[in-house]
């Protein structure tokens, strides 16, 4: 064995022993939960999506959760979000970012599969000589990345010229699936109609159409797809707005499977006229304990909560004061017991509190995914039942 692998058990071994003051618990059975319930409304297979490390739940985390399940793929970005899926879980992966032709040479290839949308990537995929498994994206109007329909019978004879290259999958992604204008989607699926279509007529055989979203899969209405790709709905996050006409359908079904806990460090006693953080923004009104949480902003604790945010310790919900730091957090203690040592809910897995994330999205006006992928990966990630 060699002394850079001894080193890192050593290290791995001291990680698990060591109790850290902050924490992410990742619920399983809310994971499944969730899962399940799109393919039901949606009546499709479900591809879960992982990217962003999980949108901020920990990649291996949630792929070790997924394990009992049987899945056509997992959905990366890139090539090592599908290495660390690799390192827990069996189960295919496919990549659907852009990767530079000339790394198709070198990297690994363990039942990985691969988006394409250009020439340079299709002749590379097909240069290794490897049996592997491509889906098409087509441009439905997101603008972003995907073949035009001008430019797609060339791109499939390309892939048929490469007696290695399977077309599995054809897919497109929705622009405005969780806007109120239903034709906007409509329109989209109309395009991703004829693509597919015009694949067909080349003479493939493809066999997994997919096109919407978490947010799309209850609108999109689709001649050819068979699947969706399961992104924030998987963790229990409504895709729709608050206000929406789709949201109450799936606000008392979602279950968020994500919950950031602290533990209060130090507790100080202020006086009236004493100010907390940064720049002075909290003056005590009157004699008070203040906590002190070690998480702030790099940890993933959004700034905005500043002197308006609510943590839970027990049933109780409580405010933090002054500006959130770097890495800490303050919070005022009035009518509660807490001490050194207790834990603290920072975001709950309770739809209905204030802390949950659904909830800060729509007090502070924040986007739902950003607060999730803000969370920093040093922050140890633990499945729960």
């Amino acid at each position: 064995m060699s002394v850079r692998k001894r080193i890192d058990g050593t290290l791995r071994k001291f990680e698990k022993s060591f109790e850290t003051q902050n924490l992410i618990e990742v619920s399983r059975s809310a994971l499944i939960s969730n899962l399940d319930l799109f393919s039901t409304l949606s009546g499709k297979s479900v591809i879960p999506v992982l990217k962003a490390n999980a949108y901020g739940h920990g990649i291996e985390q949630v792929a070790t959760a997924l394990k009992q399940k049987k899945l056509t793929y997992i959905a990366v970005d890139g090539y090592f979000e599908a290495l660390r899926v690799r390192e827990v879980s069996k189960q295919p992966v496919l990549i659907m970012g852009a990767i530079l032709p000339q790394n198709f040479s070198t990297i690994r290839y363990d039942n990985f599969a691969f988006v394409v949308q250009d020439e340079a990537t299709i002749h590379a995929l097909g240069k290794t000589g490897k049996k592997l498994n491509i889906h098409i994206e087509c441009n439905t109007g997101m603008n972003r990345y995907g073949a035009s329909l001008i430019e797609i019978e060339s791109l499939v004879k390309l892939i048929q010229s490469y007696k290695n290259l399977e077309l599995e999958g054809v897919m497109s992604h929705l622009a405005d699936s969780d806007g109120d204008d239903i034709k906007t989607v409509e329109t989209a699926v109309d395009r991703f109609d004829i693509a597919v279509e015009k694949i067909l007529a080349c003479g493939t055989n493809p066999k997994i159409f997919h096109l919407a979203q978490s947010a799309g899969s209850l609108k999109a209405k689709s001649k050819y797809a068979n699947t969706i790709r399961l992104g924030i709905g998987l963790y229990g996050i409504n895709p729709f707005p608050v206000g929406h006409k789709l949201y109450g359908e799936l606000a008392s079904k979602l279950q968020p499977a994500m919950r950031l806990i602290s533990t209060i460090s130090k507790v100080t006693d202020l006086k009236q006229g004493d100010q907390v953080s940064y720049n002075y923004t909290f003056t005590a009104p009157k004699s008070m304990k203040l906590g002190v949480l070690p998480l702030g902003y790099f940890e993933g604790v959004n700034r905005a909560l500043s002197n308006t945010g609510t943590v839970k310790i027990n049933t109780a919900f409580l405010t933090i004061v002054g500006r959130v730091c770097m890495n800490h957090s303050m919070i005022n203690l009035a009518g509660s017991n807490a001490k050194v040592g207790d834990k603290v809910v920072i975001y709950s897995n309770v739809s209905g509190d204030p802390n949950s994330i659904d909830s800060i999205a729509k007090q502070h006006k924040l986007f739902s995914y950003n607060l999730l992928t803000s969370l920093n990966s040093d922050v140890r990630r633990v499945l729960v039942d």
